[in-house]
């Protein structure tokens, strides 16, 4: 996601955004958030002001529309195993690296996580950047107080019982350069991979939205990523790829993912694909209009037969719609519809919440968040662990 207003996140930043979604709206200085003990990162008084805010983005229309007949559905228990949130916030501030701690970015608020759980929801996604994590290059020695935060909020997930996905935030890029070495990528999940190796909560998404890339470079960068995890010694997680295009479920088969990304291989067999997938009129997640109240359905037929077809499982790791009467039906429909096809998809991971999003359209933060108060409690229903 960018932010809730193009234009003024343009005039903040100064610079070009990375993808064409809305994302945080812009935030000078929250107020300071508490840092796990132990973890404090480096603060200093000369950060600059904080500037954009990566975001969803919008994929690219399919060439055709997809058919809107239902996919053949096998045997599901009618619950989706996984009830998620993105958590925001550590990948926020992307033209400031490394950037200053409660200025640039934030951490995950346990007090807001506890709030999730309560509501029932068993899967956090947590945002973050490659070029904090491993300043310099991929694979450079990890900074010391961001890696403490990033593990201190997985141990916090998952010492609840609940699943923490560990996301770099970066679009198959480094620094703003296209990642083409995929032996310093797999090197890069090696490392980041042994961290977590010993907790079976955790969960490897490969990279956030891939987009104008070679499709066989997003393949290789995926493999090279499932290897490099594999051979870190985590062997019981599940790794979500991403594809081309944004990862947009609606322009799965037709952007070319489908045909490449089936051929991802992993010794564990514990691949779960992950797609995004926003309901206003480009796929973008930029607005709080979606298209019909039908709409979330429809863009996820083609990629469901897709799953059904190979024997293989998914995920929508974002989705979101503006809080009025038309948005919530399709999101409805489209959660009913994940459901009613368990047996191919995992879950839904709603976006988004965090400590800086303060009125942004899709907000979930609680409880001031919009998405809070009118979403929440209307999709629980389509959820059971």
């Amino acid at each position: 996601m960018l932010f809730k207003n193009l234009f003024v996140a343009v005039a903040l930043a100064g610079t070009a955004l990375a993808c064409p979604h809305p994302k945080a709206a812009a935030h000078p200085k929250a107020a300071a958030q508490p840092q796990p003990a132990a973890h404090a990162q480096a603060g200093g008084a000369a950060a600059a002001s904080p500037t954009s805010y990566p975001s969803p983005s919008p994929s690219p229309s399919p060439s055709a529309s997809p058919a809107k007949t239902p996919a053949t559905q096998s045997q599901s228990n009618g619950k989706l195993k996984w009830f998620g949130i993105n958590e925001s916030g550590p990948e926020f501030g992307e033209a400031h690296i490394p950037g200053v701690y409660n200025k640039d970015y934030i951490w995950v608020d346990t007090k807001q996580v506890d709030q999730f759980l309560a509501q029932g929801m068993n899967m956090f996604r947590i945002n973050f950047l490659m070029e904090r994590l491993t300043p310099n290059s991929l694979t450079a020695g990890f900074d010391s107080n961001y890696l403490g935060n990033l593990t201190a909020a997985v141990n916090y997930i998952t010492s609840k019982g609940a699943y923490a996905m560990i996301q770099p935030h970066n679009y198959g890029r480094f620094n703003g350069q296209i990642i083409t070495d995929t032996a310093g990528f797999k090197t890069w999940w090696t490392n980041v991979a042994k961290q977590y190796k010993d907790n079976s909560l955790a969960v490897f998404d490969i990279n956030n939205e891939f987009h104008d890339m070679d499709q066989d470079l997003v393949f290789r960068l995926n493999q090279a990523g499932i290897d490099g995890i594999r051979a870190a010694g985590a062997t019981t997680q599940y790794i979500t790829p991403e594809g081309n295009s944004w990862t947009g479920a609606w322009t799965w088969v037709s952007s070319g993912n489908a045909a490449s990304l089936v051929k991802l291989k992993d010794p564990q067999n514990k691949l779960v694909f992950q797609m995004h997938q926003y309901l206003d009129s480009d796929g973008s997640g930029t607005s709080a209009t979606c298209v019909s109240t039908t709409i979330f359905q429809e863009r996820l037929v083609a990629a469901t037969q897709w799953l059904k077809d190979n024997n293989l499982k998914g995920v929508i790791g974002e989705y979101g719609a503006g809080s009025n009467a038309q948005c919530l039906t399709a999101l409805q429909g489209g959660l009913d519809y994940l459901a009613k096809n368990s047996d191919v998809w995992l879950g839904a991971i709603f976006w988004s919440a965090g400590p800086w999003w303060g009125d942004y359209i899709y907000s979930m933060e609680p409880t001031t968040g919009v998405a809070w108060s009118y979403i929440l409690p209307k999709i629980k229903s389509y959820f059971g662990h």
